[in-house]
C-alpha cells in the first residue's frame, strides 16, 4: 500500500516542519558538543576571614591544561555584589585543578560564586605559564 502525499496545499507546511524540525536537530547538538568541551568549574566552598574578606574554593576542569582567567563574586544576604576579583590561573599539568583566593568586600559576605572562567591568551603581560 503506498503511502499517500500531501494535498499541495499542503506541501508548504510540511516543507517548513522538515526544516524547523532540522534546525532544532542542529542547534541542540551544537549547544551538546559546546557545553561539553572546553572549561568548566565548581565552586566547593567559602571561609568568611572578617567582614571584608571572603576565601572562595574552587575547581577548575581545563582538558587543555592551559592558563585561564576567572572571576569569583562575593554576595551579601540580599544577594547584591558586595565583592568581586578576577584571577590569573596558570597553566598545570593536571587537568583539575583546587584553587583558594581571597576576595576583598565591602560588607560580610555570606554567598560566593564563580562567576566564569575563561582561557587567559597567552600573550597577556604578566601571566607566565608553569611548566
Amino acid at each position: 500500500m503506498p503511502i499517500p502525499r500531501p494535498a499541495p496545499e499542503q506541501r508548504r507546511w510540511w516543507i517548513f516542519g522538515t526544516i524547523a524540525i532540522t534546525l532544532a536537530v542542529a542547534v541542540t547538538v551544537w549547544f551538546g558538543i559546546s557545553a561539553s568541551s572546553g572549561i568548566s568549574w565548581q565552586d566547593t566552598g567559602r571561609t568568611t576571614v572578617d567582614d571584608r574578606t571572603v576565601q572562595v574554593r574552587f575547581d577548575v576542569i581545563d582538558p587543555e591544561n592551559g592558563p585561564v582567567t576567572c572571576t569569583l563574586v562575593a554576595l551579601a544576604p540580599d544577594k547584591s555584589t558586595v565583592g568581586r576579583r578576577t584571577v590569573a590561573l596558570p597553566a598545570s599539568r593536571f587537568e583539575s585543578t583546587r584553587h583558594v583566593v581571597e576576595v576583598k568586600t565591602t560588607q560580610r559576605a555570606v554567598a560566593t560564586t564563580v562567576e566564569s572562567c575563561q582561557r587567559t591568551p597567552t600573550d597577556t603581560p604578566g601571566v607566565t605559564p608553569r611548566s
